[in-house]
Protein backbone atom coordinates (compact mmCIF):
# COMPACT_ATOMS: atom_id res chain seq x y z
CA UNK A 1 0.00 0.00 0.00
CA UNK A 2 1.25 3.46 -1.31
CA UNK A 3 1.21 6.53 1.45
CA UNK A 4 1.01 9.35 0.34
CA UNK A 5 3.70 11.44 2.34
CA UNK A 6 2.91 14.70 1.10
CA UNK A 7 -0.59 14.54 3.64
CA UNK A 8 1.55 13.97 6.24
CA UNK A 9 1.73 16.74 9.03
CA UNK A 10 4.08 16.76 12.26
CA UNK A 11 4.16 19.37 14.80
CA UNK A 12 6.91 22.00 14.99
CA UNK A 13 9.73 19.98 16.55
CA UNK A 14 13.04 21.75 17.43
CA UNK A 15 15.76 21.21 19.91
CA UNK A 16 17.53 24.42 20.10
CA UNK A 17 14.30 25.93 21.86
CA UNK A 18 14.88 29.47 21.29
CA UNK A 19 12.73 32.06 22.27
CA UNK A 20 13.37 35.61 23.13
CA UNK A 21 11.88 35.52 27.13
CA UNK A 22 13.40 32.06 28.88
CA UNK A 23 10.87 30.22 30.37
CA UNK A 24 10.43 30.02 34.53
CA UNK A 25 10.26 26.62 35.37
CA UNK A 26 7.11 26.88 37.97
CA UNK A 27 5.67 27.53 34.55
CA UNK A 28 5.28 24.03 34.37
CA UNK A 29 4.33 23.00 37.52
CA UNK A 30 0.59 22.90 38.48
CA UNK A 31 -1.01 24.92 41.05
CA UNK A 32 -1.90 21.84 43.31
CA UNK A 33 1.30 20.01 43.08
CA UNK A 34 2.81 18.54 46.06
CA UNK A 35 6.25 20.13 46.06
CA UNK A 36 3.98 23.65 46.30
CA UNK A 37 2.75 22.57 49.88
CA UNK A 38 6.25 21.26 50.94
CA UNK A 39 7.44 25.06 49.79
CA UNK A 40 4.77 26.55 51.61
CA UNK A 41 5.27 24.57 54.80
CA UNK A 42 8.93 24.74 55.03
CA UNK A 43 8.98 28.46 54.32
CA UNK A 44 6.71 28.92 57.64
CA UNK A 45 9.01 26.59 59.42
CA UNK A 46 11.45 28.31 62.25
CA UNK A 47 15.06 27.06 61.54
CA UNK A 48 16.94 28.92 64.16
CA UNK A 49 17.85 26.01 65.93
CA UNK A 50 19.10 24.64 62.52
CA UNK A 51 21.37 27.96 62.03
CA UNK A 52 22.84 27.80 64.99
CA UNK A 53 25.10 24.63 64.05
CA UNK A 54 26.47 26.81 61.73
CA UNK A 55 30.04 28.40 62.81
CA UNK A 56 30.29 31.07 59.65
CA UNK A 57 33.21 32.30 57.72
CA UNK A 58 34.95 30.25 55.20
CA UNK A 59 33.05 29.54 51.82
CA UNK A 60 29.41 30.40 51.57
CA UNK A 61 26.87 27.24 52.88
CA UNK A 62 23.80 26.04 50.76
CA UNK A 63 20.76 27.92 52.12
CA UNK A 64 19.52 24.81 55.11
CA UNK A 65 15.95 25.99 54.54
CA UNK A 66 16.72 25.05 50.56
CA UNK A 67 18.01 21.69 51.82
CA UNK A 68 14.72 20.92 54.23
CA UNK A 69 12.67 21.27 50.87
CA UNK A 70 14.50 19.05 48.85
CA UNK A 71 14.90 16.69 51.60
CA UNK A 72 11.04 16.59 52.68
CA UNK A 73 9.98 16.44 49.11
CA UNK A 74 12.66 13.49 48.55
CA UNK A 75 11.56 11.57 51.59
CA UNK A 76 7.74 12.14 50.77
CA UNK A 77 8.71 10.51 46.74
CA UNK A 78 10.23 7.38 48.63
CA UNK A 79 14.04 9.17 47.30
CA UNK A 80 16.11 8.15 50.52
CA UNK A 81 19.74 7.78 48.73
CA UNK A 82 21.27 10.78 48.53
CA UNK A 83 23.18 9.92 45.52
CA UNK A 84 19.81 10.02 44.08
CA UNK A 85 18.88 13.00 45.40
CA UNK A 86 21.72 14.77 44.17
CA UNK A 87 20.72 13.17 40.63
CA UNK A 88 17.42 14.71 40.74
CA UNK A 89 18.09 18.05 41.12
CA UNK A 90 20.20 17.97 38.03
CA UNK A 91 17.22 16.58 36.28
CA UNK A 92 13.89 16.94 37.32
CA UNK A 93 12.08 19.96 36.83
CA UNK A 94 10.22 20.11 40.42
CA UNK A 95 13.56 19.76 42.77
CA UNK A 96 15.26 22.35 40.32
CA UNK A 97 12.58 24.57 41.01
CA UNK A 98 12.38 23.48 44.91
CA UNK A 99 16.52 24.38 44.93
CA UNK A 100 16.22 27.41 42.93
CA UNK A 101 18.59 25.54 40.19
CA UNK A 102 21.01 24.56 43.28
CA UNK A 103 23.11 21.75 42.89
CA UNK A 104 24.66 20.66 45.97
CA UNK A 105 26.52 17.34 45.51
CA UNK A 106 25.60 13.97 47.47
CA UNK A 107 28.27 14.89 50.52
CA UNK A 108 27.23 18.12 50.93
CA UNK A 109 23.25 16.73 51.19
CA UNK A 110 24.68 14.15 53.36
CA UNK A 111 26.48 16.01 56.22
CA UNK A 112 23.90 18.38 55.95
CA UNK A 113 21.28 15.37 56.75
CA UNK A 114 23.51 13.22 59.35
CA UNK A 115 25.56 16.81 61.04
CA UNK A 116 23.18 18.75 61.16
CA UNK A 117 19.54 17.85 61.09
CA UNK A 118 20.51 15.62 64.12
CA UNK A 119 20.13 18.41 66.76
CA UNK A 120 17.21 19.78 65.78
CA UNK A 121 14.85 17.24 63.71
CA UNK A 122 12.87 16.89 67.03
CA UNK A 123 12.30 20.72 67.00
CA UNK A 124 11.55 20.62 63.19
CA UNK A 125 8.75 17.37 63.66
CA UNK A 126 7.10 19.16 66.58
CA UNK A 127 6.43 22.59 64.52
CA UNK A 128 4.82 20.30 62.00
CA UNK A 129 2.31 18.86 64.09
CA UNK A 130 1.66 21.99 66.07
CA UNK A 131 0.88 22.77 62.26
CA UNK A 132 -2.03 20.21 61.57
CA UNK A 133 -3.56 21.33 64.77
CA UNK A 134 -3.88 24.79 63.46
CA UNK A 135 -5.33 23.35 60.48
CA UNK A 136 -7.42 21.40 61.71
CA UNK A 137 -6.65 17.76 60.98
CA UNK A 138 -5.88 16.70 64.06
CA UNK A 139 -6.86 17.58 68.00
CA UNK A 140 -3.69 16.36 69.90
CA UNK A 141 -6.31 15.27 72.68
CA UNK A 142 -6.43 11.96 72.13
CA UNK A 143 -3.59 9.35 70.65
CA UNK A 144 -3.13 5.71 69.24
CA UNK A 145 -0.11 4.09 70.73
CA UNK A 146 1.67 1.11 69.05
CA UNK A 147 5.50 -0.35 68.65
CA UNK A 148 7.12 -1.98 65.88
CA UNK A 149 10.52 -3.91 65.84
CA UNK A 150 12.54 -2.49 62.64
CA UNK A 151 15.66 -4.23 61.45
CA UNK A 152 19.15 -2.20 62.01
CA UNK A 153 21.49 -1.35 59.05
CA UNK A 154 24.47 -3.55 61.10
CA UNK A 155 25.24 -6.95 60.19
CA UNK A 156 22.66 -9.78 60.97
CA UNK A 157 26.03 -11.97 62.11
CA UNK A 158 27.57 -9.64 64.47
CA UNK A 159 26.12 -10.08 67.87
CA UNK A 160 27.88 -9.86 71.28
CA UNK A 161 25.70 -11.22 74.34
CA UNK A 162 26.23 -10.52 77.74
CA UNK A 163 26.11 -14.03 79.08
CA UNK A 164 28.72 -15.23 77.13
CA UNK A 165 30.89 -12.02 77.72
CA UNK A 166 30.50 -12.86 81.41
CA UNK A 167 30.89 -16.46 81.75
CA UNK A 168 34.68 -16.07 79.43
CA UNK A 169 35.35 -12.49 81.97
CA UNK A 170 34.95 -14.88 85.20
CA UNK A 171 37.27 -17.43 83.54
CA UNK A 172 39.79 -15.44 82.97
CA UNK A 173 39.33 -13.34 86.20
CA UNK A 174 40.09 -17.61 87.59
CA UNK A 175 42.92 -17.98 85.59
CA UNK A 176 44.28 -14.48 86.66
CA UNK A 177 43.75 -15.12 89.92
CA UNK A 178 45.58 -19.05 89.96
CA UNK A 179 49.00 -17.23 88.28
CA UNK A 180 48.87 -14.43 90.79
CA UNK A 181 48.43 -17.34 93.78
CA UNK A 182 51.72 -18.79 91.91
CA UNK A 183 53.84 -15.88 92.19
CA UNK A 184 55.15 -15.89 96.02
CA UNK A 185 54.54 -12.72 98.06
CA UNK A 186 58.32 -10.51 97.06
CA UNK A 187 56.43 -10.25 93.49
CA UNK A 188 54.18 -7.71 94.67
CA UNK A 189 56.63 -6.13 97.15
CA UNK A 190 55.54 -3.99 99.75
CA UNK A 191 52.62 -2.64 98.37
CA UNK A 192 50.77 -5.29 99.40
CA UNK A 193 49.16 -5.33 102.33
CA UNK A 194 48.44 -8.50 104.60
CA UNK A 195 45.15 -10.20 103.75
CA UNK A 196 44.85 -8.05 100.49
CA UNK A 197 43.22 -9.82 98.12
CA UNK A 198 45.15 -10.79 94.65
CA UNK A 199 42.08 -10.98 92.68
CA UNK A 200 41.72 -8.40 90.29
CA UNK A 201 38.48 -5.97 90.74
CA UNK A 202 39.10 -4.44 86.49
CA UNK A 203 41.97 -3.93 84.06
CA UNK A 204 42.90 -0.72 86.19
CA UNK A 205 43.62 -2.71 89.26
CA UNK A 206 45.71 -5.55 87.44
CA UNK A 207 47.48 -3.02 85.49
CA UNK A 208 48.39 -1.39 88.96
CA UNK A 209 49.19 -4.72 90.26
CA UNK A 210 51.22 -5.36 87.20
CA UNK A 211 53.41 -2.50 87.53
CA UNK A 212 53.94 -3.29 91.16
CA UNK A 213 55.71 -6.38 90.80
CA UNK A 214 58.88 -6.41 90.99
CA UNK A 215 61.05 -8.61 87.77
CA UNK A 216 64.26 -8.46 89.66
CA UNK A 217 65.84 -11.60 90.72
CA UNK A 218 62.56 -13.50 88.92
CA UNK A 219 63.16 -17.24 87.31
CA UNK A 220 62.01 -17.90 83.58
CA UNK A 221 58.29 -19.34 84.63
CA UNK A 222 57.25 -16.43 86.70
CA UNK A 223 58.93 -14.22 84.25
CA UNK A 224 57.39 -15.89 81.45
CA UNK A 225 53.99 -15.78 83.62
CA UNK A 226 54.11 -12.33 83.84
CA UNK A 227 54.57 -11.16 80.28
CA UNK A 228 51.36 -13.57 79.33
CA UNK A 229 49.36 -11.67 82.13
CA UNK A 230 50.45 -8.15 80.54
CA UNK A 231 50.25 -9.21 76.98
CA UNK A 232 47.40 -11.81 77.01
CA UNK A 233 44.84 -11.86 79.92
CA UNK A 234 45.02 -7.84 80.45
CA UNK A 235 44.32 -6.99 77.36
CA UNK A 236 41.36 -9.09 77.02
CA UNK A 237 39.70 -7.98 80.06
CA UNK A 238 40.22 -4.62 78.85
CA UNK A 239 37.70 -5.80 75.67
CA UNK A 240 35.48 -7.77 78.03
CA UNK A 241 35.08 -4.37 80.05
CA UNK A 242 34.67 -2.52 77.44
CA UNK A 243 31.62 -4.97 76.12
CA UNK A 244 30.06 -4.98 79.22
CA UNK A 245 29.92 -1.14 78.66
CA UNK A 246 28.71 -0.12 75.35
CA UNK A 247 26.30 -3.04 76.71
CA UNK A 248 25.37 -0.86 79.26
CA UNK A 249 21.39 -2.63 80.83
CA UNK A 250 20.81 -4.69 77.68
CA UNK A 251 21.56 -8.29 77.09
CA UNK A 252 23.09 -7.78 73.74
CA UNK A 253 24.41 -5.33 70.92
CA UNK A 254 26.31 -5.33 67.43
CA UNK A 255 29.78 -5.34 66.87
CA UNK A 256 28.70 -2.68 63.88
CA UNK A 257 26.02 -0.72 65.37
CA UNK A 258 26.77 -0.79 69.10
CA UNK A 259 23.15 1.09 69.83
CA UNK A 260 21.43 -1.85 67.80
CA UNK A 261 20.41 -4.65 70.29
CA UNK A 262 18.84 -7.86 68.53
CA UNK A 263 15.33 -8.91 68.67
CA UNK A 264 13.21 -11.41 66.72
CA UNK A 265 11.26 -9.50 64.08
CA UNK A 266 7.94 -10.55 62.72
CA UNK A 267 9.76 -10.97 59.12
CA UNK A 268 10.80 -14.49 60.29
CA UNK A 269 11.56 -16.58 56.81
CA UNK A 270 12.95 -19.27 58.18
CA UNK A 271 10.54 -20.42 61.74
CA UNK A 272 13.48 -20.31 63.47
CA UNK A 273 13.36 -17.43 65.64
CA UNK A 274 16.30 -15.59 64.21
CA UNK A 275 17.19 -12.61 66.19
CA UNK A 276 18.51 -9.74 64.44
CA UNK A 277 20.07 -6.67 65.36
CA UNK A 278 17.22 -3.64 65.87
CA UNK A 279 15.07 -1.23 67.79
CA UNK A 280 11.75 -1.01 69.39
CA UNK A 281 9.93 1.46 67.23
CA UNK A 282 7.19 3.49 69.23
CA UNK A 283 4.89 5.90 67.86
CA UNK A 284 1.69 7.75 68.44
CA UNK A 285 -1.02 8.42 65.86
CA UNK A 286 -4.15 10.60 65.64
CA UNK A 287 -6.25 10.45 62.36
CA UNK A 288 -3.11 8.74 60.73
CA UNK A 289 -0.69 11.61 61.54
CA UNK A 290 2.07 10.53 63.29
CA UNK A 291 2.36 13.05 66.61
CA UNK A 292 5.09 11.55 68.61
CA UNK A 293 7.89 8.71 67.94
CA UNK A 294 10.79 7.34 69.94
CA UNK A 295 13.16 4.64 70.33
CA UNK A 296 13.55 1.48 72.54
CA UNK A 297 16.39 -1.61 73.10
CA UNK A 298 14.27 -3.47 74.95
CA UNK A 299 11.60 -5.59 72.43
CA UNK A 300 8.38 -5.59 74.68
CA UNK A 301 5.92 -2.43 74.81
CA UNK A 302 4.89 -2.81 78.46
CA UNK A 303 7.75 -0.87 79.80
CA UNK A 304 8.10 1.76 76.89
CA UNK A 305 4.58 3.30 77.36
CA UNK A 306 5.52 5.65 80.67
CA UNK A 307 8.75 7.36 79.11
CA UNK A 308 6.98 7.70 76.14
CA UNK A 309 4.06 9.70 77.36
CA UNK A 310 6.80 11.73 78.83
CA UNK A 311 8.37 12.30 76.36
CA UNK A 312 4.98 14.02 74.50
CA UNK A 313 4.50 15.75 77.58
CA UNK A 314 7.93 17.25 77.04
CA UNK A 315 7.63 18.05 73.30
CA UNK A 316 4.51 19.27 73.61
CA UNK A 317 4.24 20.43 77.24
CA UNK A 318 1.37 18.71 78.17
CA UNK A 319 -0.19 15.25 78.23
CA UNK A 320 -3.03 13.92 75.57
CA UNK A 321 -5.91 13.27 77.55
CA UNK A 322 -6.87 10.03 76.11
CA UNK A 323 -4.67 7.16 75.78
CA UNK A 324 -5.47 3.95 72.92
CA UNK A 325 -3.20 1.04 73.59
CA UNK A 326 -3.79 -3.29 73.02
CA UNK A 327 -2.64 -5.67 75.29
CA UNK A 328 0.77 -4.82 75.35
CA UNK A 329 0.63 -1.90 77.35
CA UNK A 330 -1.57 -3.17 79.97
CA UNK A 331 0.02 -3.44 83.72
CA UNK A 332 -0.59 -2.00 86.84
CA UNK A 333 2.48 0.41 86.61
CA UNK A 334 1.27 1.69 83.46
CA UNK A 335 -2.61 1.87 84.50
CA UNK A 336 -1.27 3.94 87.79
CA UNK A 337 0.53 6.62 85.70
CA UNK A 338 -2.29 7.43 83.76
CA UNK A 339 -4.30 7.69 86.64
CA UNK A 340 -2.30 9.59 88.55
CA UNK A 341 -2.16 12.32 85.64
CA UNK A 342 -5.12 12.14 84.61
CA UNK A 343 -5.25 10.43 81.61
CA UNK A 344 -8.28 8.05 80.21
CA UNK A 345 -6.63 5.08 79.87
CA UNK A 346 -8.20 2.89 76.97
CA UNK A 347 -5.96 0.41 77.15
CA UNK A 348 -6.49 -3.47 76.57
CA UNK A 349 -4.98 -5.80 78.88
CA UNK A 350 -3.45 -9.70 78.98
CA UNK A 351 -7.00 -11.91 78.51
CA UNK A 352 -9.14 -9.13 77.86
CA UNK A 353 -11.01 -10.67 74.31
CA UNK A 354 -10.76 -14.32 76.19
CA UNK A 355 -12.79 -13.27 79.24
CA UNK A 356 -15.98 -12.16 77.08
CA UNK A 357 -15.83 -15.79 76.03
CA UNK A 358 -18.51 -18.32 77.29
CA UNK A 359 -15.73 -21.01 77.77
CA UNK A 360 -14.19 -18.23 79.96
CA UNK A 361 -16.80 -17.36 81.69
CA UNK A 362 -17.66 -21.04 82.98
CA UNK A 363 -14.47 -21.75 83.81
CA UNK A 364 -13.95 -22.46 87.67
CA UNK A 365 -10.39 -22.65 87.26
CA UNK A 366 -9.92 -18.68 87.18
CA UNK A 367 -9.65 -16.69 89.80
CA UNK A 368 -11.73 -13.69 88.25
CA UNK A 369 -15.01 -16.35 88.59
CA UNK A 370 -14.69 -16.52 92.01
CA UNK A 371 -16.69 -14.34 94.40
CA UNK A 372 -14.62 -12.01 96.57
CA UNK A 373 -15.98 -10.53 99.92
CA UNK A 374 -13.98 -7.08 99.87
CA UNK A 375 -14.96 -6.17 103.51
CA UNK A 376 -14.24 -9.24 105.32
CA UNK A 377 -11.15 -10.47 102.45
CA UNK A 378 -12.22 -13.55 101.31
CA UNK A 379 -12.77 -15.30 98.27
CA UNK A 380 -15.10 -18.18 98.02
CA UNK A 381 -14.33 -21.31 96.11
CA UNK A 382 -16.75 -22.99 93.48
CA UNK A 383 -17.86 -25.45 96.75
CA UNK A 384 -18.63 -22.77 98.89
CA UNK A 385 -15.37 -23.05 100.71
CA UNK A 386 -13.85 -19.92 102.18
CA UNK A 387 -10.27 -18.86 101.25
CA UNK A 388 -9.20 -16.31 103.35
CA UNK A 389 -6.14 -14.02 103.05
CA UNK A 390 -2.46 -16.09 104.08
CA UNK A 391 0.53 -13.80 103.12
CA UNK A 392 1.53 -10.97 101.14
CA UNK A 393 4.06 -11.50 98.48
CA UNK A 394 5.96 -8.48 96.82
CA UNK A 395 7.00 -8.72 92.84
CA UNK A 396 9.56 -6.32 91.51
CA UNK A 397 9.54 -5.64 87.17
CA UNK A 398 12.53 -4.41 85.02
CA UNK A 399 11.65 -0.80 85.94
CA UNK A 400 12.15 -1.42 89.66
CA UNK A 401 8.50 -1.07 90.18
CA UNK A 402 6.99 -3.07 93.14
CA UNK A 403 3.65 -4.83 93.54
CA UNK A 404 1.88 -5.97 96.06
CA UNK A 405 0.04 -10.05 95.50
CA UNK A 406 -1.77 -11.12 98.01
CA UNK A 407 -2.28 -14.71 98.23
CA UNK A 408 -5.74 -16.67 99.48
CA UNK A 409 -5.50 -20.20 100.55
CA UNK A 410 -8.49 -22.90 101.00
CA UNK A 411 -8.39 -24.69 104.27
CA UNK A 412 -9.19 -28.42 103.05
CA UNK A 413 -9.54 -29.41 99.03
CA UNK A 414 -9.31 -33.32 99.92
CA UNK A 415 -12.10 -35.59 98.42
CA UNK A 416 -13.57 -32.18 96.62
CA UNK A 417 -15.31 -33.44 93.44
CA UNK A 418 -14.82 -30.63 91.40
CA UNK A 419 -10.90 -30.67 92.52
CA UNK A 420 -9.38 -31.81 88.83
CA UNK A 421 -11.17 -28.85 87.88
CA UNK A 422 -10.59 -26.23 90.21
CA UNK A 423 -7.00 -26.72 89.71
CA UNK A 424 -4.35 -29.12 89.56
CA UNK A 425 -2.02 -29.07 92.44
CA UNK A 426 -2.30 -31.96 94.92
CA UNK A 427 -2.73 -29.59 98.13
CA UNK A 428 -5.29 -27.18 98.68
CA UNK A 429 -6.00 -24.43 95.94
CA UNK A 430 -3.95 -21.10 96.62
CA UNK A 431 -4.57 -18.22 94.53
CA UNK A 432 -2.36 -14.81 94.06
CA UNK A 433 -4.57 -11.89 93.58
CA UNK A 434 -3.43 -8.12 93.28
CA UNK A 435 -6.34 -6.13 94.26
CA UNK A 436 -4.68 -3.01 92.36
CA UNK A 437 -3.96 -4.62 89.34
CA UNK A 438 -7.93 -6.09 89.55
CA UNK A 439 -9.46 -2.30 90.49
CA UNK A 440 -7.38 -1.08 87.39
CA UNK A 441 -8.55 -3.89 84.95
CA UNK A 442 -11.85 -3.63 86.16
CA UNK A 443 -11.65 0.22 85.27
CA UNK A 444 -10.71 -0.62 81.98
CA UNK A 445 -13.12 -3.33 81.20
CA UNK A 446 -15.57 -0.32 81.65
CA UNK A 447 -14.35 2.14 79.57
CA UNK A 448 -13.32 -0.37 76.68
CA UNK A 449 -16.90 -1.58 76.74
CA UNK A 450 -18.44 1.90 76.74
CA UNK A 451 -19.74 3.48 73.14
CA UNK A 452 -16.37 5.49 73.28
CA UNK A 453 -14.54 2.97 74.73
CA UNK A 454 -15.92 0.97 71.33
CA UNK A 455 -15.03 3.48 69.19
CA UNK A 456 -11.68 3.31 70.01
CA UNK A 457 -11.22 0.17 69.63
CA UNK A 458 -12.52 0.17 66.14
CA UNK A 459 -9.97 2.49 65.33
CA UNK A 460 -7.03 1.64 66.78
CA UNK A 461 -6.43 -0.99 64.00
CA UNK A 462 -7.23 1.74 61.23
CA UNK A 463 -5.04 4.18 62.87
CA UNK A 464 -1.70 3.40 64.12
CA UNK A 465 -1.55 -0.32 62.43
CA UNK A 466 -2.49 1.47 58.79
CA UNK A 467 0.65 3.77 59.67
CA UNK A 468 2.90 1.33 59.87
CA UNK A 469 1.71 -0.63 56.80
CA UNK A 470 1.75 2.45 54.76
CA UNK A 471 5.59 3.25 56.60
CA UNK A 472 7.03 -0.33 55.70
CA UNK A 473 5.04 -1.01 52.32
CA UNK A 474 4.06 2.29 50.45
CA UNK A 475 7.24 4.29 51.99
CA UNK A 476 9.47 0.84 51.68
CA UNK A 477 11.13 1.75 54.86
CA UNK A 478 10.95 -2.08 56.15
CA UNK A 479 14.85 -1.04 57.22
CA UNK A 480 16.68 1.30 58.68
CA UNK A 481 19.44 2.57 56.32
CA UNK A 482 21.95 4.24 58.93
CA UNK A 483 24.16 3.25 62.24
CA UNK A 484 23.26 4.81 65.61
CA UNK A 485 20.68 5.98 67.73
CA UNK A 486 21.41 9.39 66.35
CA UNK A 487 21.21 9.04 62.89
CA UNK A 488 18.28 6.22 63.18
CA UNK A 489 16.17 9.13 65.29
CA UNK A 490 17.46 11.64 62.54
CA UNK A 491 16.27 9.73 59.22
CA UNK A 492 13.04 8.74 61.35
CA UNK A 493 12.35 12.23 62.26
CA UNK A 494 12.22 13.25 58.04
CA UNK A 495 10.26 10.05 57.21
CA UNK A 496 7.65 11.09 59.83
CA UNK A 497 7.66 14.64 58.52
CA UNK A 498 7.46 13.61 55.08
CA UNK A 499 4.49 11.02 56.23
CA UNK A 500 2.50 13.89 57.96
CA UNK A 501 2.69 15.96 54.97
CA UNK A 502 1.74 13.24 52.43
CA UNK A 503 -1.21 12.43 54.46
CA UNK A 504 -2.04 16.07 54.27
CA UNK A 505 -2.18 15.62 50.45
CA UNK A 506 -4.26 12.87 50.28
CA UNK A 507 -7.02 14.61 52.66
CA UNK A 508 -7.16 17.70 50.67
CA UNK A 509 -7.43 15.71 47.45
CA UNK A 510 -9.90 13.56 48.76
CA UNK A 511 -11.93 16.43 50.26
CA UNK A 512 -11.70 18.38 46.57
CA UNK A 513 -13.46 15.36 45.35
CA UNK A 514 -15.98 14.46 47.89
CA UNK A 515 -19.43 16.58 47.43
CA UNK A 516 -19.14 16.95 50.99
CA UNK A 517 -15.50 15.93 52.33
CA UNK A 518 -16.15 13.12 53.88
CA UNK A 519 -17.59 10.86 50.89
CA UNK A 520 -15.08 9.73 48.64
CA UNK A 521 -16.06 6.74 46.96
CA UNK A 522 -18.22 6.48 44.14
CA UNK A 523 -20.96 4.32 43.73
CA UNK A 524 -19.49 2.64 40.87
CA UNK A 525 -16.42 2.47 43.12
CA UNK A 526 -18.19 0.80 46.31
CA UNK A 527 -19.59 -1.55 43.93
CA UNK A 528 -16.27 -2.92 42.96
CA UNK A 529 -15.40 -2.94 46.59
CA UNK A 530 -17.92 -5.06 47.73
CA UNK A 531 -17.69 -7.69 44.83
CA UNK A 532 -14.02 -7.79 44.97
CA UNK A 533 -14.63 -8.52 48.95
CA UNK A 534 -17.24 -11.10 47.94
CA UNK A 535 -14.76 -13.24 45.50
CA UNK A 536 -11.91 -13.31 48.38
CA UNK A 537 -14.57 -14.27 51.09
CA UNK A 538 -15.49 -16.82 48.34
CA UNK A 539 -12.23 -18.06 47.43
CA UNK A 540 -11.09 -18.23 51.07
CA UNK A 541 -13.65 -20.97 51.76
CA UNK A 542 -13.23 -22.79 48.60
CA UNK A 543 -9.79 -23.08 49.72
CA UNK A 544 -10.55 -24.06 53.35
CA UNK A 545 -13.18 -26.52 52.39
CA UNK A 546 -10.21 -28.18 49.85
CA UNK A 547 -8.26 -28.29 52.67
CA UNK A 548 -10.64 -30.11 54.83
CA UNK A 549 -11.40 -32.86 52.26
CA UNK A 550 -8.00 -33.45 52.13
CA UNK A 551 -7.74 -33.83 55.65
CA UNK A 552 -11.01 -36.12 55.51
CA UNK A 553 -10.28 -38.60 53.01
CA UNK A 554 -6.39 -38.45 52.94
CA UNK A 555 -5.84 -36.26 49.56
CA UNK A 556 -2.99 -33.83 49.58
Amino acid sequence: MLIDSANIQFKEYSQGMDSLFPCRLDENISSDAPVRLVNQIVDKLDISPLLSTYKGGGCPAYYPRMLLKVLFFAYLNNVYSCRKIARLLQENILYMWLSGKSTPDFRTINDFRSKRLKSCIHSLFTQIVLMLVELGYISLEKQYIDGTKMESAANRYTFVWRKSVEKYKDRLENKIQCILSQIDEGILGDNTAPGESTLPIDSHALKEKIDAINLENRNKRELRQIKKLNEEYLPKLQEYEKHLEIMGERNSYSKTDPDATFMRMKEDHMRNGQLKPGYNLQISTENQFITNYAFYHNPGDTLTLISFLLYGRMRYCRFMKEVCADAGYGSEENYEFMERFGISAYVKYNYFHMEQTKKWKCDISKQDNLYYNEPEDYFVCPMGQYMKFAYTIKAVNDNGYESEISVYRAKNCQGCPLQNKCHKGRGNREIKVNHKLRRYKQLAREKLTSPKGLEHRSKRPVEVEAVFGQIKWNKEYKRFRHKGLEKIVMDFGILAIAFNIGKMICKQKKAKKGRDGKDYKTDKGRKLSFMRGIFISCWINHKKRKKLEGTLFGHP
